[in-house]
């Protein structure tokens, strides 16, 4: 500005208070930027599963058999979106008899993605394998386990309860079963262990228990070891014991796809303990077996509905199989030939009367059965009528 003779004066005004606020607020924004400001969002910590809480564990032939019930929930009690990865851990007992927590190590890892193909029901059943050398060199060692989960590798399930199994010696599992389907029975053979699975004679053994599942019709894929990967159905159940190498199962149905395998007795501490499975056998019952072929067919002659003409009545003994679908009657006029069928349909009763014939004629009659499958009996013994002469 300017003073009163025109002279310019230089200004010394300072800016305003607010404009200052302005510089410090941006400062701070742009250090916020650079830096990582608190509030930006976080991805969330990956769900922990609840423990298991139900382990337990018996001898399986070489291993230890372990059953639980997997978590569906996290500790918040929120349900798993999948199923967890699951740890085995198998470690030692201190000589006091309590389990050695240091000694504890992972022995097996199963995938979330695997865990169904070990799952009976809404329960996982794995087993652990021991070396038979361990149990050659320390029949009766005494093991322990803990299971655990997880859905990521940052944080695993709290461990399961602990449980422990004393591991024998057990019979070589059976490499030879055969299955062999009959009529009436599913007929096994296998040929009988003669050594442990450590090598050394088998001296004795209390037995046999055979098992049966059940496979998936379609399943042609050979049938795998380990049952778990295979195409069941239904999980092997026991069927009953055999004291020889040889078991008769009446109990099946044909059209059924089945798995046997058999486990060697032996016992020990006063306990019960089976081998390994043996080879699974897998059995297609497929139904080739027709009826027994009709008896007692008897023919009379009758008059016809009009003046000259004439019937023969048959009739014959019933078939006692309980898949009867039916009988075919079959009739010629040469000896020794089949001939016609009498009926287009199956007959439901063991009768029928012929209004078909002509006098002058002789012919042969024979009846077979048919069950449901389709399979068709013998030709029971043929029965002769002889129509040449009239009536009396």
């Amino acid at each position: 500005m300017e003073n009163r003779k025109g002279t310019r004066l230089q200004s010394t005004e300072r800016p305003p208070r607010i404009l200052s606020i302005f510089h410090f607020l941006f400062s701070i924004f742009l250090l916020g930027a650079g830096c990582g400001a608190p509030g930006d969002p976080t991805p969330p910590s990956p769900p922990v599963p609840a423990a298991i809480v139900d382990l337990t564990a018996h001898q399986a032939g070489d291993g230890v058999e372990l059953l639980f019930t997997p978590p569906a929930k996290s500790i918040s009690g929120d349900k798993l979106a999948s199923a967890p990865a699951v740890e085995i851990l198998r470690g030692a007992l201190k000589p006091s008899g309590s389990p050695d927590a240091r000694s504890f190590r992972v022995v097996y890892t199963i995938p979330g993605a695997l865990v169904e193909n070990y799952r009976t029901k809404d329960q996982v059943r794995f087993t652990d394998p021991i070396a038979p050398e361990e149990t050659k060199v320390h029949p009766g060692v005494v093991v322990a386990y803990i299971v655990r989960t997880r859905v990521s590798q940052k944080r695993a399930s709290a461990d399961s309860n602990v449980v422990t199994a004393r591991v024998f010696p057990v019979p070589e599992r059976i490499t030879s079963l055969h299955a062999e389907v009959t009529e009436s029975a599913i007929e096994l053979r296998w040929a009988a262990p003669d050594h442990y699975s450590t090598g050394e004679a088998l001296l004795s053994f209390s037995g046999y228990r055979i098992y049966r599942g059940e496979l998936e019709p379609q399943a042609h894929e050979p049938v795998s070891r380990d049952l778990a990967l295979s195409k069941l159905i239904s999980p092997l159940a026991a069927l009953g014991t055999a004291s020889t190498n040889s078991y008769r199962d009446m109990q099946f149905e044909f059209g059924k796809t089945y798995v046997y395998v058999v486990r060697t007795l032996v016992t020990q501490d006063g306990n019960e303990i089976e081998s390994d499975n043996s080879d699974p056998a897998p059995v297609m019952t497929l139904d080739t077996f027709p009826p027994a072929a009709p008896q007692g067919l008897v023919a009379a002659v009758l008059p016809g509905a009009t003046p000259g003409s004439v019937v023969v009545d048959l009739s014959w003994s019933i078939n006692l199989e309980t898949d009867l679908a039916g009988y075919r009657v079959y009739r010629s006029e040469q000896e020794g030939t089949r001939g016609q069928l009498v009926t287009g349909d199956l007959l439901p009763t063991p009768a029928v009367r012929d209004t078909s014939v002509q006098p002058g004629h002789r012919y042969w009659y024979s009846v077979t059965a048919v069950d449901r499958t389709g399979n068709e009996s013998a030709p029971c013994s043929p029965v002769a009528v002889d129509l040449t002469q009239p009536l009396p």
